[in-house]
Parts: C-alpha cells; sequence; structure tokens
C-alpha cells in the first residue's frame, strides 16, 4: 500500500472497451493507460455463466500484468445469459437477431466480473449479477434495433446505455455492470489492494 499522500502504482485497464473508460471516467478514475488483453472467450465445458465471466476477467487482468511490472491492473468482462446458455458478443445482424427473438419478453441475466492485481502480485475479484427483464419485441423494432448498428460487439446483441434501454421493464442490480462495469465493485477492489487517485 501507498504511504499517505504518496502516489498509487500506475493503473493499467485490460480493456478496449470506450464504456468501460467512460465509467471509470464518472467516478474519478482515470487509467494511466489502456492496453487491451486478447484472449480466446469461448467457454469451456460445463463452465457456467458467472464462472466464465470471472475466469475471463481474471485471465485479462493476468495476461495485461505480465506486460506492466509494478501497476495496478484492472479487467472486467461482461456474459449476457439466459439459464445456462451464453449469448454470443454479437458480431452479425444474424446473431444480433437471434439474441433478441432469445429475450424478447423475458429475463435473461448480465454478470460482470472484475478483476483487479495490485503492483505486489495480490488479486481480487468479484461479480456484479443484475437481473434484467425485456418487453415483448415488436417485428418493428428489432427492425429498427437491427438497424441502428448499436448492437455491434455488444454481449447479448444489446447497449443498455442507448436505444435498447427503451425495452427494459425492470432492471435489478447494478446498472453500471450492464453497461460493462459495475462502480461500486470495481472501487471496493481497487480501495482493497492499495490503489488511492
Amino acid at each position: 500500500m501507498s504511504p499517505a499522500g504518496s502516489p498509487s502504482a500506475p493503473l493499467v485497464l485490460a480493456s478496449a472497451s470506450p464504456r468501460r473508460l467512460e465509467l471509470l471516467r464518472q467516478v474519478g478514475i482515470e487509467p494511466d493507460r489502456v492496453a487491451p488483453a486478447d484472449l480466446d472467450e469461448t467457454p469451456l465445458k460445463k463452465e457456467t455463466p458467472r464462472l466464465l465471466a470471472l475466469r475471463l476477467a481474471r485471465e485479462k487482468a493476468r495476461a495485461a500484468a505480465a506486460a506492466a511490472p509494478g501497476c495496478f491492473v484492472l479487467a472486467a468482462d461482461t456474459v449476457v445469459s439466459v439459464g445456462l446458455r451464453v449469448l454470443p458478443k454479437a458480431e452479425t445482424e444474424a446473431e444480433a437477431r437471434a439474441c433478441l427473438a432469445l429475450l424478447s419478453g423475458r429475463n435473461h441475466k448480465v454478470g460482470t466480473a472484475v478483476a483487479v492485481i495490485g503492483p505486489d502480485g495480490r488479486e481480487a475479484s468479484r461479480l456484479a449479477e443484475t437481473r434484467v427483464t425485456f418487453k415483448r419485441l415488436t417485428d418493428q423494432e428489432t427492425a429498427a434495433y437491427l438497424a441502428s448498428g448499436e448492437w455491434r460487439g455488444k454481449a447479448g446483441g444489446y447497449a443498455v446505455q442507448g436505444i435498447a434501454g427503451g425495452f427494459v421493464i425492470q432492471l435489478v442490480g447494478s446498472y453500471s455492470g450492464v453497461v460493462g462495469l459495475p462502480l461500486y465493485e470495481t472501487q471496493c477492489l481497487l480501495q482493497g489492494l492499495g490503489w488511492r487517485p
């Protein structure tokens, strides 16, 4: 831990997501650098959505920490699931359409895991799980959303902070976690390992 009054070691954000950077800035946290970790995100056999999110966040943090000795490293991973079925990060319109069809008129879970590694090598991680209920989508709403392109690269094929926010009937849990980074949990992990602004 840094002595009182001295600055912390640099903070590295191991994510290419502009939303995660915006969320950190929202609470006054400015990473010293952004160094995304590129991993194979395929679920392991019989891996639950919760365990998948935690594993990927930890692996991203470890990969980034190996290239950033003496730094704090923050990584996260968001998994959207219906039951035990993990929805993809939609890259094609067909994938996004399938996600929306599955989410329409039902509950799903969004789990975002956060992992932090301190400059001394200590690790900590937490998962924020949120239950989201979508309205039943009409064909016109689905077509308009697909035409917007907002779904591209988003877990579950939607972004709650955009047009799809109008599809949400109920959200129980962390709104910032659904966007991509649960801020309360993130701050607790960073402070717990001794990071200070």
